[in-house]
């Protein structure tokens, strides 16, 4: 059978979705922007997306740890630029040989023919219709997601091809997506010509437990459920412990548990639930994982898990999170 044609309607209702009162799975590992949640750090890295796609910078540079959300905010980013005269092309696999490299280049970029079969004519097209857009009121963008995985030789292609540019004005914005061990590869001897062209740098984090609790309130929302009656307070306290906030972990626990509790005929998730999936995949759910909640601003370390999740009106306000620090 074949699928219809308007992706959109993809979709489906999860297995447990009735059960829940869900019109959509809410923690699929697909970067869906709708789905998109902003903390202050995540918002931080948004705008700099944001600015560095819609004004001539040069290169950006975007780190995190794998599983927090980059490339959710990269097509955050994309989905929201209405800017008809640009173009973006975006790689989230940059493990390619130089001709692929310059092959998908062309492709993406609406290049001639003759552009992907020569780095010549390839480069020599790319500059005019760079040129040419920019002359046009429009920017040109090249975004590498997993950065860290792009071959040496094809960094210092990405490091020439920021090379194009007026006397005033950089032509070609470039966005380098990746985990930490991008920043140890940059820091190397051989790039320290690319590491110097750096002209925004920013990086994710773990969620903290209130950012974690307002995650998973959140994207329940978004699916039509509603949070309170899908999972336990002690149930987010086990969610936040065995992903150790990162967003990609939390959404393969919390969507395991519902699958688990679904089975079980349990509502809401209790903690045994999501201890059970944690155990399954090998997290550690350790109490210590709490730590992180220091990192929380003290504003936000008083909020109960329970307003957080339920909203005011709750009257069991048992435990706070300075609790936890």
């Amino acid at each position: 059978m074949a699928l219809p044609t308007d992706k959109s309607t993809w979709k489906t209702a999860p297995l447990y979705g009735a059960f829940y009162g869900l019109e959509e799975a809410p923690f699929d590992l697909t970067p869906d922007p709708r789905f998109v949640f902003l903390t202050a750090r995540q918002g931080e890295v948004l705008s700099n997306l944001r600015y560095a796609l819609a004004a001539s910078k040069g290169f950006t540079l975007v780190l995190g740890e794998a599983g927090t959300g980059k490339t959710t905010l990269v097509r955050t980013a994309l989905a929201g630029i209405g800017d008809t005269q640009s173009r973006y092309v975006l790689i989230n696999n940059p493990t390619l040989g130089r001709q692929e490299f310059y092959e998908f280049l062309a492709r993406e970029f609406d290049l001639s023919p003759d552009a992907a079969t020569s780095k010549t004519r390839f480069l020599a097209g790319l500059q005019q219709a760079v040129e040419t857009r920019f002359a046009a009121g429009g920017l040109t963008g090249l975004i590498v997601d997993e950065a860290q995985s792009m071959p040496h030789e094809l960094l210092e292609e990405i490091r020439l091809l920021g090379n194009i540019e007026t006397s005033t004005t950089k032509l070609l914005n470039i966005v380098l997506c990746g985990q930490p061990e991008l920043a140890d590869r940059l820091n190397e001897t051989s790039l320290r010509q690319l590491k110097q062209r750096v002209a925004l740098r920013c990086e994710l984090g773990p969620l903290t437990l209130p950012e974690t609790a307002s995650y998973i309130s959140g994207r329940l929302r978004i699916a039509g459920g509603a949070p309170s009656e899908i999972f336990t307070r002690d149930a987010v306290l086990a969610v936040f412990s065995g992903s150790k906030g990162i967003p990609r972990t939390i959404n393969v626990i919390c969507d395991n548990a519902l699958i688990g509790g679904f089975a079980a005929q349990v509502k809401p998730v209790s903690a045994e639930i999501v201890h059970e999936v944690c155990s399954d995949f090998d997290l550690n759910t350790a109490p210590a994982a709490l730590g992180q909640v220091a990192e929380a601003p003290a504003e936000s370390a008083v909020v109960p898990v329970e307003r957080l999740m339920f909203g005011s009106s709750t009257p069991r306000l048992r435990r706070r999170f300075s609790f936890f620090s």
